[in-house]
């Protein structure tokens, strides 16, 4: 069962203990009071109810008072990580925006897909199989290695290798194939990228 908001406190040392203060008072009180009446007699007389001293109500206030200023901590401590989280959300969502337009600029006018293209070159990307047209000196390029694609608001646009390598050095999630020079021609499981069915 989930800790008690007091005993969260005081495991965290938030709050002082108040009971050890408390019993050093009961003690301390103890030596003044006169002796205890015998059991069975009481110790009020006409039946009122015996008024509470006047050192507890300063006591229970003062724990009151320590509880009052732990949720002021709290509080704060609370408000300051919520103004820190929302601060680097700012931050991060500043720095996005400086990469995607950073992005636009090197990709505008550098895209060299054709309108006329009509082979299809299929490739992985975000888990799926995806697909760029593409003519046939385009497709040489592209599995040479001298060819790249990047992603970029939903289109797969083919650039040159310079211009893929500078978008990877950006944010390397939106390059979607970039085939290495060293191991143009066949992929990890022997077949020729270029192989038509």
């Amino acid at each position: 069962m989930a800790d008690s908001l007091r005993d969260q406190l005081l495991k965290s040392g938030i709050v002082k203990q108040v009971q050890t203060e408390r019993a050093q008072a009961d003690r301390a009180r103890e030596g003044r009071r006169p002796a205890s009446p015998p059991p069975g007699k009481s110790a009020h007389k006409g039946g009122k109810p015996h008024a509470p001293s006047a050192a507890r109500p300063p006591q229970q206030s003062q724990e009151d008072m320590d509880l009052a200023r732990a949720y002021a901590i709290r509080a704060r401590t609370e408000a300051s990580e919520r103004k820190r989280a929302e601060q680097e959300a700012a931050e991060q969502a500043r720095q996005r925006r400086e990469r995607k337009l950073k992005i636009q600029q090197l990709l505008d006018g550098n895209a060299l897909n054709k309108a006329e293209a009509d082979q299809p070159r299929n490739f992985e990307y975000a888990g799926k199989i995806r697909r760029v047209h593409v003519d046939a000196a385009q497709l040489a390029a592209l599995n040479a290695g001298e060819l790249g694609v990047v992603q970029q608001g939903g289109r797969y646009l083919l650039v040159s290798r310079e211009i893929a390598v500078q978008v990877r050095d950006i944010d390397p999630h939106l390059l979607a194939l970039l085939v290495d020079p060293a191991a143009a021609g066949a992929g990890d499981d022997g077949v020729p990228d270029d192989l038509m069915w």
